[in-house]
């Protein structure tokens, strides 16, 4: 993959820990020819450490996407680093502790609404946000789980997600005049921050990585992210509102076989 992103300018956003996709995109991007500038939200400080564990020191700029003025203001800052924006990549997401762990009957509109900004509707927003630095070739790429299925646990989350996996094919539809690419990366199960916030989590890491035909590595964060690197490249010109599974075949079983 050397050079792969040479001369690329990437904004990626969700980066908490080094554990993270978000943190495994931005180094690989770096060593295989980009530049990346990196959004943080809450955490700053631990953002920034973070950032400095890359290969080079990429900047950090608050971004909470469910703040207007911090949406309205991100091509700004943004073009303060890097003149333009090649790859967007939306690492985000999140839900009440309400909307997961078996409490999808009793869950609140309040965590609901919450789930669906976060996790569904600031894809769509973010892209908008940094639209103004993006070019035709430009692409988008957001990070699912699959939401094919109903998810023991996961709850507004799958419903979260089923609608990033509509919103990504629509701002395919809408950006593709541009030239402009959306796509997503639907990674199996992964021991991020995120994950061990859900409660119940193990039984999907239980179960992946007895069955997947490829095994699981639940601590790799590597193959997730090349798949997310390889369709901000110029390697996938032509494709765009599609979900590349990165889960070790895992989705390709039958109901009997992929059962938790």
């Amino acid at each position: 993959m050397a050079g792969l992103l040479e001369g690329k300018r990437l904004l990626v956003t969700g980066v908490i820990t080094d554990q993270s996709i978000a943190f495994s995109v931005a180094k690989l991007a770096q060593e295989n020819g980009a530049t990346v500038v990196l959004t943080g939200f809450g955490r700053m400080s631990l953002v920034e450490r973070i950032a400095k564990r890359l290969p080079a020191e990429a900047p950090v700029i608050e971004l909470d996407v469910t703040n207007q003025e911090h949406l309205d203001n991100l091509a700004e800052k943004v073009g303060k680093h890097m003149d333009g924006v090649d790859g967007l990549v939306h690492s985000i997401g999140f839900a009440p502790a309400g909307a997961l762990g078996g409490n999808f009957l009793e869950t609140s509109w309040q965590d609901v609404a919450t789930a669906l900004h976060v996790s569904t509707y600031s894809y769509k927003s973010l892209a908008m946000a940094a639209l103004p630095l993006m070019r035709r070739g430009s692409s988008v790429v957001g990070l699912t789980f699959d939401a094919t299925k109903a998810w023991p646990v996961y709850d507004w989350m799958g419903v979260a997600k089923a609608g990033l996996e509509s919103a990504s094919r629509y701002l395919a539809l809408h950006l593709g005049k541009q030239g402009i690419r959306s796509n997503l990366v639907s990674a199996g199960p992964l021991r991020t921050m995120a994950a061990k916030s859900i409660p119940g989590f193990e039984q999907f890491e239980d179960a992946w990585t007895r069955r997947a035909p490829l095994g699981w590595d639940l601590q790799d964060q590597e193959p997730a992210a090349r798949a997310v690197l390889a369709l901000i490249s110029d390697w996938f010109p032509a494709t765009t509102g599609e979900i590349i599974h990165v889960d070790g075949g895992y989705h390709a079983l039958g109901a009997e076989s992929a059962s938790l």
